[in-house]
Formats: C-alpha cells, sequence, structure tokens
C-alpha cells in the first residue's frame, strides 16, 4: 500500500489526537497526580489578606511577639509577658502543606502565658502554624513555617 501526503498527515493527526489523550486520562485517573488546594476558601482567603497584613503590622508593633519552642512534650508558644493573659482570646491554626487531613485549630487556652499544642497531634516535618488572636480589641497575627 502506497501512502500519499494527504495520508500522512491524517495519520499524524491521530496519533497526536491519540498522544494527547493518553496524558489527560492519565492525569484524571492516576492518584500521583491528584492535587488538591492549598485551601477550600481560595478565593474569600485572598479577599481577607489586607486584614492579615494589618494584623501582622499589629503584631511587628509589640514590644515582644509570640514565641515558639520545641520541646518533648510538643510544640509552645509563648506570648508576651506584658500581656494580661485573662485579654488574650483568638484560635491556632495548624497547617500540614503534605496533607489536608493533619489540619487542626485550637482555641488559646493560657497557662502562665504559655499555650502547648500537645506532640500526640504533631507529626515529624514541615507545618505552618498562624495564631490570630485579640488583646483588648485588637487583632494581631503571628504566622510561622516551622520543622517539628
Amino acid at each position: 500500500m502506497k501512502i500519499n501526503w494527504g495520508t500522512g498527515i491524517v495519520l499524524a493527526f491521530i496519533a497526536f489526537i491519540s498522544f494527547i489523550m493518553y496524558f489527560v486520562i492519565n492525569m484524571n485517573i492516576n492518584k500521583k497526580y491528584d492535587h488538591d488546594l492549598v485551601t477550600e476558601d481560595y478565593y474569600k482567603k485572598e479577599l481577607e489578606f489586607q486584614n492579615d497584613i494589618n494584623k501582622e503590622t499589629n503584631a511587628k508593633s509589640l514590644t515582644q511577639n509570640i514565641e515558639w519552642e520545641k520541646s518533648d512534650k510538643g510544640i509552645m508558644l509563648t506570648f508576651p509577658k506584658d500581656l494580661n493573659t485573662e485579654n488574650i482570646t483568638g484560635k491556632v491554626f495548624l497547617y500540614r502543606p503534605s496533607n489536608k487531613q493533619f489540619d487542626f485549630e485550637t482555641t488559646i487556652s493560657l497557662s502562665n502565658h504559655n499555650l502547648l499544642i500537645p506532640d500526640k497531634r504533631l507529626l515529624d516535618g514541615r507545618w505552618n502554624i498562624k495564631v490570630d488572636w485579640q488583646y483588648n480589641g485588637k487583632s494581631y497575627l503571628y504566622k510561622k513555617e516551622i520543622i517539628y
């Protein structure tokens, strides 16, 4: 059978379309390529970004910001010593970039300016800590990427 240039072009198109379809189907079926968004409410979080910048600016204006320390019991967050702990409210969000099933949040409950995040809730590896807290009606934000 003799293949002319018209048949060659049609065969090239069929081969190209088959090649592309193989990759499209492979990417949709294979779990190795299944990636989630960083957060479910991505656009809502984007609109709150300026608010977060203002909170971080407030936190930087403090004489002492939140500090963290890894201990054998977990992660110890230490709030500024010059603040009254009874007036501090807020939440701590821990985000695990590699697996969203391990993400969690906890309310701030201080003991002597310290908040302990227990070791049993944490896996070794990278975590993003976000402390969104208020003191006397003013909002503050502390963000830190840590390796536990």
